[in-house]
């Protein structure tokens, strides 16, 4: 029931929607600002590698367990905790900003305060759509939450270029503060029911920790589902060496200009927005493993293959456009299957297992990718010689030619992650091996 005669259904996803819309902006605009000011005091990829690390990390840590709560209490209060940590963890790093004593290790601590948080977010926003909307909106949904995403990176780069320019650093984050507090706003106004339980949810029950591999046991003894996630895995190590490559490369061939990296990333919000406006007016293919597919194949060839190569703006916002725009058929296609495939109330736990799963490669990711280009990469494609003459007509020499070489790299072994799909019948059959479960919405829904 609805006590408070809050706003349900699409009315209710629609405000939750615009919520996160500006707490995306916020804190694409944050992400954006703080990726240039950590360039500019290191001069090395590793440095913006780490945050990522200790964004991950913790987030990957935590998800058995974040699973079982996001199942067991009220996904909608959840989603506000998660919301607030991340405002926190801005307002920390506000402070030391402010003091004058903000340094990039301080970036480190912050980042793995908002993961911690973050933990719940996806989980539980992913799970609460399957009881707001029918399953037919699915694929709609995820592309309208692709859009927001993607339509806040529009602005974010730009926007937060010409604010460290004009007020600094400080602005930002006081902007991605007030965001934060309208996105915990609009989830306080609107009901979310909690899922009704099933025969299996029920079954399932037990300690926290019998819970938390519950995911696990969920995913193997269904095998299709456990193919499409090794295929994200595969796809996301190599997805991310190619992206936490890139602003640094981008920098390097460009001496730092902080707007050619922001007009990049902006056409790649503008392809992912158009891919989400797609996404949620299409709803996906009628066989939703082509959307994963040929999505991770096109990511790999145009998005990093290209990005690497070229050596001039025009090439670079191609591939930065081509691949954004390809995200939210490819996540949108992906979430939907796995939502008709799971009841609503094992999401949170099978949802977080299944982040577990693709995600968990990113840490290592992060951590091999920066020294690779720093210590090994960067250093051979300097000059003449070795490396530099077997690949110097492709990317180049100097400073970023060898991280243009890893992205390259990165994005063949993507393509080919991509279609590597069409050769397992398991994956290529997942939405007909495998029966919908049977939806009913709750009462107030």
């Amino acid at each position: 029931m609805n006590p408070k005669n809050q706003p349900t259904g699409m009315t209710a996803f629609y405000i939750v929607w615009a919520g996160q819309l500006l707490s995306m902006l916020g804190t694409a605009m944050t992400q954006f600002a703080l990726t240039i000011w950590a360039y500019e005091r290191t001069g090395q990829a590793t440095a913006l590698a780490l945050v990522g690390f200790f964004y991950v990390t913790p987030l990957l840590v935590l998800s058995p367990f974040a699973g079982v709560v996001v199942d067991r209490y009220s996904r909608k209060l959840l989603m506000m905790v998660s919301d607030f940590g991340a405002g926190v963890s801005t307002i920390i790093v506000l402070v030391l900003y402010s003091m004058g004593i903000l340094e990039v290790w301080h970036l480190y601590i912050t980042a793995f305060i908002a993961g911690a948080t973050e933990v719940f977010q996806w989980p539980a926003y992913s799970a609460s759509i399957s009881t707001m909307l029918p399953k037919e909106q699915y694929g709609r949904a995820h592309g309208m939450i692709s859009l927001a995403g993607e339509g806040s990176r529009i602005f974010a780069p730009i926007a937060a270029a010409a604010l460290i320019g004009l007020f600094g650093l400080q602005t930002i984050l006081l902007i991605d503060v007030v965001t934060f507090s309208f996105a915990i706003g609009a989830l306080a106004i609107v009901f979310i029911p909690q899922p009704k339980v099933t025969e299996e949810g029920a079954a399932s029950r037990g300690s926290v920790w019998q819970e938390a591999g519950f995911g696990f046991r969920y995913i193997w003894q269904r095998k299709p589902l456990l193919g499409l996630q090794i295929l994200f895995m595969v796809g996301n190590f190599f997805a991310t060496w190619g992206f936490t490559l890139m602003a640094p490369m981008l920098l390097a061939r460009t001496g730092n200009d902080a707007l050619t990296l922001g007009s990049v990333n902006s056409m790649g919000a503008i392809g992912g927005v158009m891919g989400g406006l797609l996404m949620s007016l299409w709803g996906g293919p009628k066989r939703l493993v082509h959307g994963v597919f040929l999505g991770w194949a096109w990511s790999g060839l145009i998005g990093l293959m290209l990005m690497g190569v070229g050596q001039s703006w025009t090439w670079w916002a191609v591939a930065s456009f081509g691949s954004a725009i390809v995200v939210p058929i490819i996540n949108g296609s992906n979430q939907a299957i796995w939502q008709r495939k799971v009841p609503a109330d094992l999401q949170g736990r099978v949802f977080s297992i299944r982040r577990l799963i693709a995600w968990f490669v990113n840490p290592i990711a992060t951590l091999s990718v920066g020294p690779l280009a720093d210590f090994v990469m960067e250093p051979a494609m300097q000059g003449e010689g070795g490396l530099a003459n077997m690949f110097g007509w492709l990317v180049g020499n100097g400073p970023g030619a060898g991280m243009a070489l890893i992205i390259i790299f990165a994005g063949l072994m993507a393509t080919l992650a991509g279609l590597g799909g069409y050769l397992f019948p398991l994956l290529r059959n997942a939405e007909t091996l495998l029966p919908d479960h049977t939806q009913e919405l709750p009462v107030g829904a």
